[in-house]
């Protein structure tokens, strides 16, 4: 009874779309070629079988000598493989055939053996004999013998060329002649190229073997059929000779045809390792190639064309011929020089336009270097995923910043070490480190030694202790509570901070401009009251700056605006116009230094050091500097550097909070030791914002 979970329309049409696959067509073939080699066939079967193979052997042998290159045949192997098989099992069931019906006629193997069988032989079996061994010799001794020494050689030189050829096309990469894209299939048809002609080596053996089993089983069907007609059938031994001499011979024509066409076509293949384009074009272009050989050999077949007891007409023919492509080649030989020549005036008169040397002056504003081993992160399949986490962090960065990173350039470096990076920020390294492709890199957030077997070592960006390890370990260090990433991760994370700390030094006039005219319609007014009637690009540029050099996010531009409108009004220095704009992202501010439990932690400087840091203040406007001894910023140091180290154990990361006019001088002192400290004056905390402080510097 039929599942009424499934309809039969259903049914119908999976089994239908499952037979339109060729994958399922191929099995069926390929299991009825092996049927084939133990159940028997009948004669028309057989006829067929036959048929079919020698169709293939021809379109093999077309579809070679029409190829341009090897490389477009690289399925030659397979294809040998099968066309091989095929004939094995005709020929087992055309022996069965012999072996059990011969006695009946010459048709017992079917039409097909008896065709080739009166046609070759001529009447007389021993013509058939000769004619038999002589094929069979052509093909095993010549043919294949020839281009599996080919093949042999050509796996062998081109195995041992891929190396220079890898370094080849690394130093075109390296220079500029080509880009990643070229590179990539460069290497990916030095792959192809190595692995077909190893492919060859070995599918040569497959002709070689086919001919030497036609010839034990040529062999056998012989002894054992005049065997059997002579002492079974009771036939006299001359006529059982005669029989199945003829079938015989007749089966291993009709097998040794094609073997002889495939094994043509893969010494034609083997042989087109150095020729460009179709066998014919190539060959007529490189023997037609020389006028004067062809009016030689014209001159020759004059010759004997006239010596007393040679044929005339085909002699003179050929030499009227071979003259005339001598005539022909040469014409066009002048042609084509003239061509050459006006095309090479012209070319003089109009000369290539040199590169302009300002083109050297340009810099890459970020620029990824990788050591060699490190290709496979861009070149491979599993490489997009480093590309595709780039062009994430630039859209990342754009909504979380308001910054637009500049596209990363990615290139390899041969001076480097293998396994390690360089990040450079206008051609300047920025940061480096080390990978190891194929492996995981474990971190233990709590600081803990990793109890995973492999590579000790330290994550690049933020200097953590840390292990390469095997990927088979994953789970087991997510069981543990390590952190587990891939080397890709491991290089974005580097460039995402990289570029953070170097985002105002990125910041250019052009890409101050380019905010400018991203914002909307309405804002058009707001820019024009401001710029260039209160502030120029170049000092908004310098306040962006600022603002991108402690992290802030410049992505509220007109609230930006609106401030600099403001402050602008009292003063024209930038640094008091920047931290007029900071009060006004307070509440940006707050929220981004909010930890998860809804507060800001803070620690609050003492009252001592603020009068310290206002009384070493000195200058007036833009000459305003701080002029404290080293003998008091070493204690303040110090005591920065304890109070935090302390907080970091408690897992507290907390911002320090100053008075508004000594703000940027404090962070101008902790900047040089503690980068990543937040500090914020008490303008820049938001009234609603949640504080909690922590203790007191």
């Amino acid at each position: 009874m039929p599942d009424p979970a499934v309809p039969p329309l259903e049914t119908s049409a999976s089994f239908s779309s499952l037979f339109r696959r060729g994958e399922v067509w191929m099995g069926i073939g390929l299991m009825i070629i092996l049927t084939a080699l133990v159940l028997p066939l009948p004669p028309f079967l057989i006829d067929m079988g036959l048929a079919l193979s020698i169709t293939f052997s021809v379109l093999i042998l077309m579809t070679v000598l029409f190829i341009g290159k090897p490389l477009e045949f690289s399925s030659f192997p397979t294809v040998l493989l099968l066309t091989t098989l095929i004939r094995l099992s005709l020929n087992l069931g055309t022996t069965r055939l012999v072996l059990t019906r011969g006695h009946e006629g010459t048709d017992a193997a079917g039409h097909v053996v008896q065709s080739f069988a009166s046609l070759v032989m001529g009447g007389d079996f021993i013509i058939g004999v000769i004619v038999f061994a002589i094929l069979t010799l052509v093909n095993f001794v010549v043919i294949t013998k020839g281009s599996g020494r080919i093949a042999e050689v050509a796996a062998r030189f081109t195995l041992d060329a891929m190396p220079g050829k890898q370094m080849a096309i690394d130093a075109d990469l390296s220079s500029g002649l080509i880009n990643e894209d070229e590179a990539r299939k460069r290497r990916k048809a030095l792959e192809d190229e190595s692995n077909f002609f190893g492919s060859m080596d070995g599918a040569a053996k497959f002709v070689r073997g086919d001919a030497v089993a036609g010839l034990v089983i040529t062999f056998i069907n012989a002894v054992g059929g005049i065997t059997i007609g002579t002492f079974r059938h009771d036939m006299p031994i001359l006529q059982a000779a005669d029989t199945y001499v003829r079938l015989t011979v007749g089966d291993g024509l009709v097998t040794q045809i094609p073997a002889l066409l495939v094994s043509v076509a893969a010494g034609l293949l083997v042989t087109k390792t150095n020729v460009a384009g179709s066998t014919d074009k190539a060959l007529f272009n490189q023997l037609g190639g020389y006028p004067i050989a062809l009016g030689l050999s014209s001159a020759m077949l004059g010759v004997l064309a006239l010596l007393p007891g040679m044929p005339f007409i085909p002699f003179a023919a050929l030499c009227a011929f071979s003259g005339f492509a001598c005539f022909a080649v040469t014409k066009q030989a002048k042609e084509t020089l003239a061509e050459a020549a006006a095309t090479e005036a012209k070319g003089k008169q109009a000369p290539v336009a040199e590169e302009p040397i300002a083109k050297a002056l340009s810099l890459d504003i970020v620029r990824l270097e990788l050591g060699y081993a490190l290709l496979s992160l861009i070149n491979s399949e599993s490489g997009q995923r480093l590309t595709e986490q780039i062009k994430a962090l630039r859209k990342q960065l754009a909504g979380d910043m308001g910054f637009i990173m500049p596209a990363v350039r990615i290139q390899d470096n041969l001076q480097l070490p293998p396994n390690a990076y360089v990040l450079r920020v206008k051609e300047i390294e920025a940061g480096r480190g080390e990978l190891r492709p194929g492996m995981l890199l474990v971190m233990d957030p709590r600081g803990q030694p990793i109890s995973l077997p492999g590579e000790a070592t330290h994550e690049p960006t933020f200097g953590l202790a840390a292990t390469w390890v095997d990927p088979t370990y994953r789970e087991e260090a997510l069981f543990k509570g390590y952190t587990v990433v891939d080397p890709p991760t491991v290089v974005t994370t580097h460039l995402t901070e990289v570029i953070k700390d170097h985002m105002a030094e990125i910041l250019s006039y052009t890409e101050t401009q380019k905010l400018l005219d991203e914002l909307s319609k309405e804002q058009q007014k707001l820019i024009a009251d401001v710029i260039p009637t209160q502030i120029t690009v170049s000092g908004l540029q310098r306040v962006l700056q600022n603002l991108l050099a402690e992290r802030i996010s410049v992505r509220d531009l007109p609230t930006i605006l609106e401030g600099v409108s403001e402050a602008t009004a009292v003063t024209r220095n930038l640094t008091a116009i920047s931290e007029h704009v900071r009060s006004r992202l307070a509440r940006q501010i707050s929220d981004a230094n909010t930890n998860d439990m809804g507060y800001i932690p803070m620690v609050t400087l003492s009252p001592e050091w603020e009068q310290a840091f206002a009384e070493s203040l000195i200058g007036d406007g833009e000459t305003r500097q701080l002029a404290m001894p080293p003998s008091k910023l070493q204690p303040f140091i110090t005591s920065v550097r304890q109070s935090y180290d302390r907080f970091a154990t408690m897992g507290e990361a907390p911002v320090l909070l100053t008075s508004p006019a000594i703000r940027t001088y404090v962070r101008s002192v902790i900047e040089r030791f503690r980068p990543t400290t937040t500090v914020l004056s008490q303008n820049e905390i938001h009234p609603k914002a949640k504080i909690k402080t922590l203790g007191q510097v």
